[in-house]
This record gives structure tokens, sequence and C-alpha cells, in this order.
């Protein structure tokens, strides 16, 4: 944990010098694009309140890029040349495109297996609450021993309690003399971030922030109210569908399921037996999960180029392609719906569900997860940040902007405050409740 904390300050400080310098590079790495935008920081003009609000008035998107991906599975890498030339394709291009040249690098990727904890701490304080306070009843939680070959990714105070006044956000400057904090802790797979943190550095980048996807699509598509009063964001990616929960403006949860957009497309592949391109074209296309007496009659060419005239002449209808996509969305969906379950989300107030990422935009499928999470749904965009090209404000973006935001105002996290030494080392794991259900 000590490492781990060093580390993080190290990139904090680093974000912050390169914010000063005005550019800094952000990419997104996932299973089906690696997107890289280049923003341009306007000084210190970083609005009060809403995170995501807050960032826009400080920096302007002035280049952007994507490219197919190469090299990753599951939203982790998997072969590290090919990523490595696909970031530095990205990268290049943004750069080209801002016209100046980017050192370092905030990223975000999806997968590595996620598990949420919830922790709690407590302290004796007298008088006026300050830094060294926080940093005190931070070092009080109990850290779980969440096992080897695992790190933390994000360690951040959701909610604070002074005395008996609960939902205090920032308890700096409160008088008070007894100081509760509720901590999420995000653990993630260490040989995922550490082949990440290894591929960017191999394209000559520093990397200046990490964080998940699931996180920052969620600061990007959940409007303030639903970051409020408690929503859940599902980033349907290519190769990885992520779950965020948020409540009182924090994440308070976190998870992926292992299926994606491009499972489907395979599947398609599969049961048309045709190439993968023309698959994600068919899909893209003529996709759906709800079929009707029209689509019997609507028949879709499937061109190939195996040289058989026959085999590259069929033709299917779109009856058929949605029989063959539908079982594998609900499989999705159904999985979403366990994690959700299993986290405790019928507990919370609002209990509204976004859908965003490039798989969200199937036709037919917020109708469909309705039924199948039994919530409200709505289909969510990225907010809009200056400069951004229309291109990028498509849901396959909500990750990419969410960091964007994350950049330029990120929430506080244990490693932004002065932990005693005494303190610093992993304690024994006594207790990770669900704090969100019994405090708010």
């Amino acid at each position: 944990m000590t490492d781990l904390y060093q580390s993080q300050r190290m990139m904090r400080n680093m974000r912050r010098a390169a914010m000063q310098r005005g550019v800094i590079a952000i990419l997104d790495v996932g299973t089906s694009k690696i997107a890289c935008l280049v923003l341009r920081f306007e000084g210190e003009r970083l609005a009060e309140g809403n995170p995501a609000l807050s960032g826009q008035s400080a920096f302007r998107v002035i280049g952007a890029a994507t490219t197919r991906s190469r090299g990753v599975r599951f939203g982790e890498i998997d072969a590290m040349a090919e990523t490595e030339r696909a970031i530095r394709t990205a990268v290049q291009a943004a750069q080209k495109m801002a016209n100046t040249r980017v050192d370092h690098v905030i990223a975000c990727f999806a997968g590595a297996e996620p598990r949420s904890y919830g922790l709690v701490g407590e302290a004796e304080i007298e008088g006026q609450v300050d830094e060294q306070d926080v940093g005190r009843v931070l070092a009080a939680c109990d850290v779980p021993d969440y096992g080897d070959g695992r790190e933390v990714l994000h360690a951040q105070p959701v909610n604070f309690a002074l005395d008996h006044r609960t939902g205090l956000s920032d308890p700096r400057g409160h008088v008070g003399n007894q100081l509760a904090v509720d901590l999420h802790l995000l653990t993630i797979n260490s040989a995922a971030v550490q082949n990440l943190i290894y591929c960017i550095r191999r394209c000559d980048l520093e990397l200046a922030g990490i964080a998940s996807a699931a996180y920052v699509s969620g600061i990007s598509s959940l409007v303030e109210d639903e970051q409020e009063l408690g929503s859940a964001c599902i980033d349907m990616g290519g190769g990885a569908t992520g779950v965020s929960i948020f409540m009182k403006k924090h994440m308070i949860f976190a998870d992926s399921v292992r299926l994606g957009g491009d499972t489907v497309t395979r599947d398609i592949a599969a049961g048309l037996q045709v190439p993968m391109a023309v698959a994600e074209r068919i899909k893209t296309f003529h996709g759906g999960v709800y079929a009707t007496g029209m689509d019997d009659r609507e028949q879709i060419e499937l061109e190939g180029n195996s040289g058989d005239w026959e085999k590259d002449r069929r033709t299917v209808s779109r009856t058929e392609l949605i029989g063959i996509m539908r079982p594998r969305v609900e499989e999705i969906l159904e999985e979403v719906r366990a994690v959700l379950d299993g986290a405790g989300f019928e507990h919370l107030p609002s209990r509204q569900i976004v859908l965003t990422g490039g798989a969200s935009q199937i036709p037919g499928l917020d109708g469909l997860a309705a039924k199948i999470l039994g919530q409200n749904v709505r289909l969510g965009r990225p907010l809009r940040v200056q400069g951004l090209p229309q291109a990028a404000t498509g849901p396959g973006f909500s990750s990419a902007v969410g960091l964007s935001l994350f950049a330029a105002n990120p929430q506080d996290e244990w490693w932004d405050f002065e932990i005693p030494l005494d303190h610093s080392a992993v304690h024994p794991f006594r207790r990770a409740f669900r704090w969100f259900r019994n405090n708010w």
C-alpha cells in the first residue's frame, strides 16, 4: 500500500505539472478502439461544484484521433507490440491535429476484474478539522487483505460524519470532536495495470494518471441529479461492459462483465459464416433486438470475397439477424443485473440506469434493458466539452470525455492527504460493509 501511495502521489504531481504547462493527452485504451484527446488548459479557471461541469471551463479539446484497437481483449492488453503500435498511431494523429507535442497522458481502461470495498474509519479530533485530521481518519480505515496480484486503483472518501452530522463531502473547517469517514476502495488485477503502464512508457510517454473506464463513463454520462440520488452507469464497450454506481456525486461501487459488443459481432460472424469486418458492418447498419413483421421481408446482402459467387451473394432476413443478436444481448444484460443485485442497487433512492458505450447504440436496447433490469433506463451520451469534434460526441466516447473531466478536476483520493507513516501499511481485514445502504 505504501508503494502504491507514493506512485499515485507522483502521478498526481505529474498531472499538475502538465496542466501548468498547458497540454495533456487523454488515452482511452479499449478493445475495439483506442481514442486520444489532446487537452489545452486555459489557466486555473476551475469552477466550484459538480466536477463534470467544473472541468468544462478549464480546458478545450484541440486534438482528437481514434484508431482500431489491436492486441486488447476484454479491456486488457493481450499483445503488447500491437497495442503499442495502435497507441502510437492514435497519439501521433491527435498531436498532428493539435499541432503540438504531448509528453504526459492520463489513461483509462476496462476489465482487470475490479472489486469494490466499503471501509470505515474514525478518529478523535480537537476543535476545527484540518488536513492532518482527514489524513488520520483515512489512516484509521481497515484496509482489507485484497490478496496478492491486486492493486488499489481508486480510494475515495465518499462521506464524512462529524459528531452526529453525516453527509459532509468535505469536513475541513468544521468544528467537532469525532470524525468518521466512509471510503470506497477499488482494486484491480495488478498485471493488467502494469502491462498498460509498460506499454505507454514504450511509446515514450509519461503516465500522469490512471482511472477505471466504468468510473469516468459515469462522470460524463450521468447528470448531476443522477449522480446525487443513486444511479448506475452501464458502459457497454467492445470487449467488456463496465458497471458503476454513483451516490452523493461519488462512485460507491464498480465491476465489469467480460462480454461486450465484440461478443455480439463474433456471434453474427459464426452464425452467418461471414468475416468479422462484414459482421460488424451488418450489426451497425441492420442490427436490433426486436423483430417485427416487416423484418421478415427486409433482406440483407452478405457481401463476401471468398471467390465462391453463390456464397458471396447470399442474403438473410433482418429477423434472422435479430435472432442471432438478441440472446447474446440478453445474456449481457442478465450478467449486469446479477452485478447490480449483488451490489444492493435496489436500496438506492433513484435507481436510474444509464446505458452508454459504443455497444449501447443497438436499436431497441433501452427497451430490452428496462425489461431485464426492471428499472428506469435511458441512453446516455457524454456531456459536451469545448472543442470536441462532432464525430467524438457519441456514446462510444463517454469514457474519453469522462477522463478529460477527471483530469481537469479529480475527486479527492487517499493519496491527496498526508497519511501518518505508522498507519500507511496494510491493516488486517476486519470489516467491509455496504455503508451506502446504512448511511443514505
